[in-house]
């Protein structure tokens, strides 16, 4: 009977081999594993316990800008350009007369032509800097702002002083402006040493 029952139902061939077996069943125990970490579902991050929380900044109230439209897409504000509130930031491009006798002054009249200002002619320094011959490097300037133009051409032994009221451009050399305080203290002095203390007289007339 159990003869029959073999025959009918044969054993598979590993089954008759241990080594065959072991192989078999480590097998089934890595494809048990695989299993059982298929199915198992990974939990999520525990959330931050505490988080901070900043307080939105207050919203300021819109400056009120005036524009106009110009075309469809345009909108042009309606407030003047820095450039239009302090000309010596206008944008300047000239090219200077090219004449071999052209001098400093000449070339800083030139840049100021239309932009407002004018030179100051009182310090006799400044005449001197007037007198100088124009560099051939400064035949042409720009394009640069009005006060880099200025201060190109004076050069960086020369300061820029500007009279809004008078709308004046004049130039000073630091030593000069040094050497005046000294010199105002002169007089004082001389005027002590012209005056000496008379003899106080004791006792009564003879």
């Amino acid at each position: 009977m159990f003869q029959d029952a073999e025959l009918m139902c044969p054993s598979p061939p590993w089954f008759h081999h241990p080594e065959r077996r072991l192989l078999a069943g480590v097998l089934g125990l890595l494809w048990s594993v695989l299993a059982a970490g298929c199915a198992t579902t990974t939990a999520p991050p525990p959330p931050d316990a505490f988080e901070e929380v900043l307080a939105a900044p207050e919203s300021e109230a819109p400056e009120y800008i005036p524009v106009v439209r110009y075309g469809r897409y345009t909108l042009v504000e309606l407030a003047p350009t820095a450039a239009q509130r302090d000309l010596l930031l206008q944008t300047i491009d000239v090219s200077m007369p090219e004449d071999a006798r052209a001098t400093v002054g000449d070339g800083l009249r030139h840049v100021l032509k239309r932009s407002g200002y004018s030179l100051c002619q009182t310090a006799h320094a400044v005449i001197e800097l007037y007198a100088l011959p124009l560099p051939a490097a400064h035949l042409h300037l720009g394009p640069m702002t009005l006060r880099d133009a200025l201060l190109t051409l004076a050069g960086p032994a020369w300061e820029l002083h500007v009279d809004d009221r008078a709308r004046q451009i004049c130039f000073e050399r630091p030593a000069d402006s040094a050497a005046i305080e000294p010199a105002s203290e002169s007089p004082a002095a001389e005027a002590v040493q012209t005056f000496p203390l008379e003899p106080s007289v004791s006792g009564g007339q003879p």
